[in-house]
C-alpha cells in the first residue's frame, strides 16, 4: 500500500464521516427549503447542527484530531451556513426581510475570517475558539426559536456574538505567524507569546 492510498484510508475517520454529512446534507436542505417543507428542513437542519457538535469530540475521544478534519469541519460549517441563509429565505422571506441585518451579520461573521485567512495564509483557517463554538450554539438554538414562531431578539442577540468571534478569528490571524488548528481564544495565544518573549 503506497502512501497516497494510506493517506486516504486515514482520512475516512469516524469524525470526517461525521462532519462529511454536512457536506450531503447541504443539498438535501435546499432541495426541501425549494419544496417548502419547513419541518423536514428543520429536522435535517438539526442532524447538520448534530454532527457539528459530534465530530470534535469524536476527534478527541478517538485520538483521530487531524488539520485535514479541521479544515473539513471549517468548510462544512461555510456551506452549512450558506445552506441555512438561502434556504431560510426561501421558507420564510418576510421573517429573513424583517430581520435582514442579522442575517448578513452572520452570514459575514462565517465568510470575513475565512477572507482573513485565504489573504494571510493563502489557505481556510480553523480555529475553533470557545468563541466560535459560543456563537454557533447560540445562532443554532435562536433560529429554532425565531422560525418556529418565538421572538427574534434571540435571533439578535446570537448576530451579535457570531461578528464579536468572528473578530477574533481575524485578530488570530493577525497574530498568529501561520496558521493554527483548534486555537482556544486570543488571549491564549496572547499568554503564550508573552512566555515566549521572557
Amino acid at each position: 500500500m503506497n502512501s497516497k492510498q494510506r493517506s486516504g484510508q486515514s482520512r475516512l475517520t469516524l469524525p470526517n464521516l461525521l462532519t462529511g454529512f454536512r457536506f450531503v446534507a447541504a443539498p438535501a436542505l435546499l432541495w426541501l427549503a425549494w419544496q417548502n417543507h419547513g419541518i423536514a428542513f428543520m429536522i435535517l437542519l438539526a442532524f447538520s447542527f448534530l454532527t457539528d457538535l459530534l465530530d470534535g469530540l469524536a476527534a478527541r475521544l478517538t485520538g483521530q484530531v487531524s488539520q485535514f478534519g479541521a479544515t473539513l469541519d471549517s468548510w462544512a460549517d461555510v456551506i452549512t451556513y450558506l445552506t441555512i441563509a438561502i434556504g431560510c429565505w426561501w421558507l420564510w422571506p418576510d421573517v429573513v426581510r424583517r430581520e435582514l441585518l442579522y442575517v448578513v451579520l452572520i452570514v459575514a461573521s462565517c465568510l470575513l475570517p475565512a477572507f482573513a485567512g485565504f489573504s494571510k495564509f493563502g489557505r481556510f483557517t480553523s480555529y475553533h475558539t470557545w468563541g466560535v463554538k459560543i456563537a454557533a450554539a447560540s445562532m443554532g438554538l435562536s433560529l429554532y426559536v425565531m422560525f418556529l414562531g418565538g421572538p427574534a431578539w434571540p435571533f439578535q442577540i446570537a448576530a451579535v456574538i457570531c461578528i464579536l468571534a468572528a473578530i477574533e478569528e481575524i485578530a488570530l490571524t493577525l497574530l498568529l505567524p501561520e496558521p493554527e488548528s483548534n486555537v482556544r481564544s486570543v488571549w491564549d495565544v496572547l499568554k503564550r507569546s508573552a512566555r515566549k518573549s521572557r
